[in-house]
């Protein structure tokens, strides 16, 4: 058969683009494999040429776990830990004193002192290369690698001491070793042994709802070979796999129990406290003077309160049924940006209302109703209130503001309504009553600076129906019999009784569909919508956001449209 020219041309170009494509794909292999070859190479040869800071009494940057004497565990394999010591304070602290106790046994240990910025003072380490400093805080004259800390450790496990704490039993590494390894595979990751003459160490079970900004610790009971939970409260020494360690996002952050124990509690893992402690601590109290010690706690709390922010943790529930908030109040901005498509943004990140605002809310609402009630202004929950009230008396966990109707005529008794046309008005306690922008109804705000609200949308009868002269863009903005208002009847919403309806099913589903109280959805599906595979797999919290808690009257009157739901 005849080859043309064209043919003949063709085919030279395509075998062109194939010698092309291969070495093009050759190039890119090789590229990878030198890539490869100088990451381990860096972490073999750790930052020998990259002081991170000079003028410390100890060496700083380099690897620990390179090399030393092979200690017991390591049967002439060279060392299995790394001793690291992050939790001390720059103006007085004994990092120095407990590096030369586990040294003075241990030489063959690493020993890594961990610190955010250079400390001042000057950390007195001990010489000879075993103890090292690792600043966190990166340096434009530094390569990446200097301020990580999983470039500093070579060995396979970690052992995370606290500040005063002196080694006395040389074996008792291996006792932590032995019963880590003993576990196995299973979900015990971590194991801790009591630090002699400090507060007591305490296992405690943590549950974090990421989609509820909440963290809740219960005190865990003791078993008979020690204590296995997610938490630990009090001075411990733990052990754990390296690998573990810097496979957390934040392996190091301060308060280090705090932060270690919410990221491994969110994947599962368990902690083993010992019973008997191996280890002691002579400084006690660790500081010297009162000053020092408010200056430790003051900082610990301030700590705490950005690394529970960060991890996006608002509420806190204590063993001792005590709270802690770190989330918005009165003095300051809401948690979240003005709402677009009915959609907050923390919808689209798969969280729920934090907590704070929440609070705020029902706080707001409570005030509210009492001026309305104590006016004379009939009201009633209105939209998704009056859903959140039906399934489980509270507002829906991920609802932004709070709906309540009034009539129309009442609005004049009220003296913190009646004059809102010469502008808002800030009350006694700092709540902000004011005509909405957005349309012709009334809006409560928390305060100020938290613009939470509660909306007041007035009807007036009209032909047994109840109506309006304007419309929002919300679909369940609709005209309703004024049968389901005669009478109104009491309704537990939010820690309070409110008045709702007479009829709260046939209203509910005249405003939003049939099945709306069984079957909750998002405020707009269209954009953002609910999740029904996560169910179980929040805990209580999830399930009370989903289904009534109450029985509610059966269906009845005027069913209207499939409308959006909350």
């Amino acid at each position: 058969m005849r080859v043309t020219f064209c043919q003949g041309l063709l085919s030279g170009a395509i075998v062109l683009n194939l010698l092309i494509l291969y070495f093009v794909s050759r190039a890119q292999q090789q590229m990878m494999e030198k890539r490869k070859d100088f990451g381990r190479g860096s972490r073999r040869a750790g930052l020998q040429a990259s002081n991170l800071a000079g003028g410390l009494a100890g060496p700083v940057g380099g690897l620990a776990g390179g090399g030393g004497v092979a200690g017991p565990e390591g049967n002439g394999r060279g060392p299995r830990v790394t001793v690291l010591l992050r939790e001390f304070e720059h103006f007085e602290n004994y990092v120095g004193e407990v590096a030369r106790s586990f040294l003075r046994l241990r030489p063959e240990l690493p020993f890594l002192a961990v610190a955010d910025t250079l400390p001042y003072p000057p950390l007195e380490l001990p010489g000879g290369g075993g103890a090292r400093l690792l600043v966190l805080l990166p340096s434009p004259d530094q390569p990446p690698q200097a301020h990580r800390p999983e470039f500093h450790v070579q060995t396979e496990f970690v052992l995370l001491v606290p500040d005063g704490v002196e080694l006395e039993q040389g074996r008792a590494v291996e006792r932590l070793i032995r019963e880590l390894e003993g576990e196995g595979g299973g979900p015990v990751r971590l194991v801790a042994a009591p630090v002699q003459a400090r507060s007591a160490a305490q296992c405690l079970h943590l549950r974090v709802s990421l989609r509820e900004w909440t963290a809740t610790y219960a005190a865990a009971a003791a078993g008979s070979s020690g204590s296995v939970c997610t938490a630990l409260q009090g001075d411990a020494v733990v052990l754990l796999r390296s690998e573990d360690l810097f496979n957390l996002s934040a392996p190091l952050a301060r308060p280090l129990f705090p932060s270690l124990f919410v990221q491994t509690s969110l994947r599962g893992w368990k902690v083993k406290l010992l019973e008997s402690p191996l280890f002691s601590a002579r400084r006690r109290p660790l500081f010297s003077s009162a000053h020092n010690q408010w200056k430790a706690d003051s900082g610990r709390r301030a700590a705490a309160g950005r690394l529970m922010r960060g991890f996006g943790l608002k509420r806190l529930l204590l063993p001792d049924g005590k709270e802690q908030w770190h989330g918005c109040g009165k003095e300051t901005e809401r948690c979240f940006g003005t709402v677009r498509d009915d959609t907050p943004d923390y919808l689209y990140a798969d969280r729920w209302t934090p907590p704070c605002c929440l609070r705020a809310l029902r706080e707001t609402a409570k005030y509210v109703v009492s001026v309305l009630e104590g006016s004379g202004v009939r009201y009633w929950l209105e939209g998704g209130s009056l859903l959140g009230a039906a399934r489980h008396q509270d507002i829906i966990p991920w609802d932004y503001d709070v709906d309540l109707g009034v009539y129309l005529e009442d609005v004049a008794n009220c003296d913190q309504l009646k004059n809102l046309d010469a502008g808002s008005l800030v009350d006694a306690n700092g709540y902000v009553w004011e005509r909405a922008v957005e349309g012709d109804f009334y809006r409560v705000q928390y305060s100020e600076a938290n613009h939470l609200h509660v909306d007041l949308w007035p009807f007036y009868p009209r032909n047994g129906v109840m109506t309006k002269d304007t419309w929002t863009e919300h679909k369940q903005d609709v005209e309703f019999p004024e049968h389901f208002l005669q009478p109104l009847v009491p309704m537990p919403f939010a820690g309070i009784t409110a008045y709702a309806p007479n009829n709260p099913r046939a209203f509910l589903e005249l405003k939003f569909g049939e099945g709306v109280i069984e079957n909750p959805q998002y405020p707009n599906p269209g954009r953002k919508r609910l999740d029904r595979s996560r169910k179980g797999q929040e805990g209580a919290g999830y399930e009370e956001g989903l289904t009534p808690s109450t029985p509610v009257p059966p269906p009845g009157g005027r069913k209207g449209q499939d409308r959006s739901r909350l």
